[in-house]
């Protein structure tokens, strides 16, 4: 949610680059825009009705990294898939509490608490999944977000053929609801902080998916319908580093995609052949603020692209321009509109999957183009001046 969305307090080194600057506290002379909503998420591009519905799993072999009180990691996953069913009940985006508790660690203030809960989606609850040998796509949030900030995204991506396993990491985001109904609430944002932090939330991320490419088959009825052969993952911020991470751990992810995210893990100094994907805003420019992109680009030794969006922030690779009207939070002066920054990041997140699982060779891929003119291709193209 653009301006507003903020790192927890006390994580300097992690909201410098992976997760979004610190929420600035509207002036008392300036008045808000006047909240529109509810807020209606844009209409998926593809073929197929969307369903979607939520798993919970259970880790018993390992312990939650930041619950000290439990012995077990517990997970929730959305899942967004093709289904023939155009009618029945659309999915909420997130409960009234869920909102409310999400608001609160955004300092959002000035709008309902349960406003995001008002959100209208595309999918269907529940709804039959169909299809089959669907290539997989596993996404993950930015550092104290839900995965339901990456639903545009996702329903995008079941419209166009995709199994989408959106991943939500308990104690990591302002709000994850269990599997009894249970409240986990962001335990990580009150950890100490060092130059390791980073480190070890993308490796805790990396275990997460490999426990959830794991278990799929077994806990979703619609699990038979994914070729397992084809398997990518894509994340915002800390999610995108995750994504790495998970791809360096484990050989079933075949292509990856960092949205704006500093990258903690470490590749191999033998390099990484994988096909991989760096998305960012103008802070990720070669020679920015954040060098992490340009330290592993020189190891990325397979196909690989580096794109900027020009006008580009931080939450634009989320559903925060989407939500900003009923927030009531200004338009920043030279940013993308909403409905281009959603297109953007629609349109090459499709592509890249589309050449890297589905085999379909994607022009926009290979150079600039003048239907999407915000897109700078690095490093030359977009060299810091």
């Amino acid at each position: 949610m653009r301006q507003i969305l903020a790192a927890a307090a006390g994580l300097a080194v992690l909201a410098a680059s992976a997760c979004s600057p610190p929420a600035q506290p509207r002036s008392a002379g300036a008045p808000s825009p006047t909240p529109t909503g509810p807020a209606v998420l844009p209409a998926p591009t593809g073929a197929h009705p969307v369903g979607t519905t939520a798993l919970h799993l259970t880790d018993t072999s390992r312990p939650d990294p930041w619950n000290l009180d439990v012995d077990a990691r517990e997970l929730k996953v959305t899942l967004w898939y093709p289904t023939r069913q155009r009618d029945g009940e659309r999915a909420p985006y997130m409960t009234a509490k869920e909102s409310e508790l999400l608001m609160k660690g955004v300092r959002s203030a000035g709008v309902p608490y349960d406003t995001l809960s008002r959100t209208r989606t595309n999918a269907i609850k529940d709804a039959e999944p169909t299809g089959k040998k669907l290539p997989l796509v596993v996404l993950s949030p930015g550092f104290t977000k839900p995965i339901s900030t990456l639903t545009s995204l996702a329903e995008e991506l079941a419209s166009q053929g995709y199994v989408v396993a959106g991943i939500d990491h308990p104690y990591e985001s302002y709000v994850t609801t269990l599997a009894d109904g249970r409240i986990a609430e962001c335990l990580a944002c009150d950890s100490d902080t060092d130059t390791g932090f980073g480190t070890g939330v993308v490796a805790g991320r990396a275990a997460d998916v490999s426990f959830v490419l794991d278990q799929l088959p077994a806990k979703w009825k619609g699990s038979g319908l994914i070729d397992r052969s084809r398997i990518a993952m894509a994340g915002q911020s800390i999610g995108g580093a995750g994504a790495l991470a998970a791809m360096v751990k484990d050989p079933r992810i075949r292509a990856g995609i960092d949205m704006d995210g500093t990258s903690y893990a470490r590749i191999p100094k033998s390099g990484f052949s994988r096909p991989f994907m760096f998305m960012g805003s103008p802070q990720h420019v070669p020679g920015g603020r954040d060098t992490s992109w340009d330290r592993d680009w020189k190891l990325l030794a397979g196909w690989k692209r580096w794109i900027v969006l020009a006008g580009a922030d931080h939450q634009d690779f989320t559903d925060g321009p989407v939500l900003a009207g009923v927030l009531g939070i200004k338009p920043v002066y030279g940013a993308l509109p909403a409905a281009r920054a959603v297109e953007l990041v629609r349109t090459y997140v499709t592509a890249f999957l589309d050449q890297h699982l589905k085999a379909k060779r994607q022009t926009v891929l290979d150079k600039p183009s003048s239907r999407y003119p915000e897109v700078k291709f690095c490093p030359a193209a977009c060299a810091q001046s």
